[in-house]
C-alpha cells in the first residue's frame, strides 16, 4: 500500500488582503462525511480551480471534488500582486528576460489569459477583476533604465510591443516623482486575485462541484482502485487525484530537496480619503513591477476593485519549512512604509492597513513539476512567482493528463527537467537569505 501523509498543511501569516478588501463570503462548507468521486483536487486557488474547471470541459459528467485547506482567496490567491504575465518574467535573471527564445511560453500564457478570459464571461465574474490594461517596469535609477533598456531590446527581437516612459510620463501615470522611467507593455491583466478567485469557485459550485474548504488534506493513500484522501471530518475515494497545492507538493514527499520555498511580504494601505485623493495625481489604476525583479511592486486600485488603495511589495525569505515569521513581517513592513513614503510623500498620513506574507515556490533550473507522479496521481505544482499564469496553465495540463488528453500544455511541462536539487542544510537558507538581503540592498532605490 502507498501512502503519502502530509508533513505540514499550509499557514498563513497576515491577512489575504485582497480578500479582506471585498465583501464577506458564505460560511464555509466543510467535508464532513465521506465521499466518492471521479477525480479529486487537493488545492482551490488558480491551478486548482482550473483543474477543475478543464476536467469538466473535457467530461462533462465527471464527479469533481477540491479540497482547501484553508478558505477561498485567503491562501496564495488573496496573496500575490494580481499580475497576469504573457511575456517573459525570469525573476531569477537580472531583466526578467531570462534565455533563449520565449515565443512557446508567450503562447501558452496568453492561452492561460484567454482561458481565465472565458471563465470570467461565462461565470459573470465582475470584468473589474479582470482588467487587460497592461503594466509598467518602473525604473528609479540609471541601472533600473539600463534593464529595462535590455529586457525592451529582447522583447523588440520578439515582435512584442513596448514603449517608454520618461519620468513625466511616470508621473502622469502614478503621481509620483520616484520613477526615472518605465517600459510599459501591454499584456498584463491585472487582477483583483481574490474576487476572480471566489467568482471561478462560486461558478463551479453552481454547476455542481463539491468545493470544500477548511479542509486540509493530511494523507493520500493508494487502493486497489484509486486513491483515498484523508481529511480531519472526511475521506475521499477518487479514481484521480491532481495536487494544485504549489510548494505543499513537498509536504507529501515529492521532489525534496528540489523546491526553494520563498515569502514575499506585502502592505497596502488604508482607502485613500478624500484630501490624499486630491494631492494624488495619475490614474485611478496602475501597476508597476521593479525593472531590478528584487526592487518593489506598486499597484494602485480603485472603488471597483475594493477601494482607492495603494500595495507596495518587496522583501523576501528563503523558508524550508513553509512559514514566515512574524519578526521578518514586522520588519518588512516597516520597508514598506519607507517605500511607500519615498515614492508618495504628499501622502504622508496614510496608513497601511494590511500587511502580510505569501509563499512562492520555485526551482533553480526555473521548472514547474506538471507530470504524473504515480499512477493516477497528478502535479500542478512549482509555479515559479506566476502563480496566476502558470497556475492556470498547470492546472489545465494535470486535468488533460488525467483525463488522457495530450496538448501544447501537457507536452510543454512534461518535456522539462526535473528540478534541480539544492545544496544542503542549513547552507541553502543561510546562503539563500545572505543573497536576497544582498540583492534587496543592490535595488534599494527600485
Amino acid at each position: 500500500m502507498t501512502q503519502y501523509s502530509a508533513r505540514r498543511t499550509p499557514k498563513h501569516l497576515g491577512p489575504a488582503a485582497w480578500s479582506a478588501i471585498l465583501p464577506g463570503q458564505s460560511a464555509p462548507v466543510v467535508l464532513e462525511q465521506d465521499i466518492s468521486v471521479d477525480v479529486a483536487i487537493v488545492g482551490a486557488g488558480f491551478a486548482g480551480l482550473s483543474a477543475a474547471k478543464r476536467v469538466r470541459q473535457l467530461v462533462p459528467g465527471a464527479s469533481v471534488a477540491v479540497l482547501e485547506a484553508s478558505r477561498i482567496s485567503e491562501g496564495a490567491s488573496g496573496r500575490n500582486s494580481g499580475f497576469m504575465i504573457d511575456l517573459p518574467h525570469d525573476l531569477t535573471s537580472d531583466d526578467y528576460a531570462g534565455h533563449g527564445d520565449d515565443r512557446a511560453m508567450i503562447g501558452l500564457n496568453r492561452y492561460a489569459m484567454g482561458f481565465a478570459r472565458e471563465v470570467v464571461a461565462e461565470y459573470g465574474i465582475d470584468k473589474n477583476f479582470f482588467d487587460p490594461v497592461g503594466k509598467i517596469n518602473g525604473a528609479a535609477s540609471e541601472k533600473a533604465d539600463a534593464l529595462n533598456a535590455s529586457y525592451a531590446e529582447h522583447l523588440t527581437a520578439l515582435g512584442e510591443p513596448n514603449e517608454r516612459l520618461d519620468a513625466q510620463a511616470m508621473y502622469e501615470v502614478t503621481g509620483s516623482r520616484h520613477y526615472l522611467s518605465g517600459l510599459y507593455t501591454p499584456g498584463t491583466v491585472m487582477l483583483q486575485p481574490a474576487g476572480y478567485v471566489r467568482g471561478f469557485a462560486d461558478g463551479l459550485r453552481a454547476e455542481g462541484l463539491g468545493i470544500y474548504e477548511k479542509s486540509p488534506v493530511t494523507a493520500i493513500t493508494r487502493k486497489s482502485v484509486g486513491w483515498e484522501l484523508v481529511t480531519p471530518k472526511g475521506r475521499v475515494r477518487a479514481g484521480k487525484v491532481i495536487l494544485a497545492n504549489n510548494g505543499h507538493l513537498e509536504s507529501f514527499g515529492f521532489k525534496a530537496n528540489r523546491l526553494m520555498h520563498i515569502f514575499l511580504f506585502a502592505s497596502m494601505t488604508a482607502e485613500l480619503g478624500a484630501e490624499a485623493l486630491k494631492a494624488l495625481c495619475g490614474n485611478p489604476r496602475w501597476g508597476i513591477t521593479p525593472a531590478d525583479p528584487m526592487g518593489t511592486t506598486m499597484r494602485r486600485i480603485d472603488t471597483g476593485q475594493g477601494g482607492n488603495r495603494i500595495v507596495t511589495r518587496t522583501c523576501g525569505t528563503f523558508e524550508p519549512g513553509m512559514e514566515a515569521s512574524e519578526a521578518s513581517l514586522k520588519r518588512t513592513a516597516a520597508v514598506h512604509r519607507e517605500k511607500f513614503a519615498q515614492r508618495f510623500p504628499m501622502l504622508k498620513g496614510v496608513k497601511q492597513e494590511f500587511s502580510w506574507a505569501g509563499h512562492l515556490c520555485l526551482s533553480r533550473n526555473g521548472v514547474s513539476v506538471m507530470r504524473e507522479l504515480d499512477q493516477g496521481l497528478y502535479a500542478a505544482c512549482v509555479q515559479n512567482g506566476l502563480g496566476t499564469a502558470r497556475g492556470t496553465l498547470t492546472g489545465i495540463g494535470a486535468a488533460e493528463m488525467a483525463c488522457g488528453v495530450e496538448s501544447a500544455v501537457t507536452r510543454h511541462f512534461t518535456a522539462e527537467a526535473e528540478p534541480t536539487k539544492l545544496p544542503p542544510r542549513p547552507f541553502s537558507t543561510i546562503g539563500a537569505n545572505v543573497y536576497l538581503r544582498w540583492q534587496e540592498r543592490q535595488a534599494a532605490q527600485e
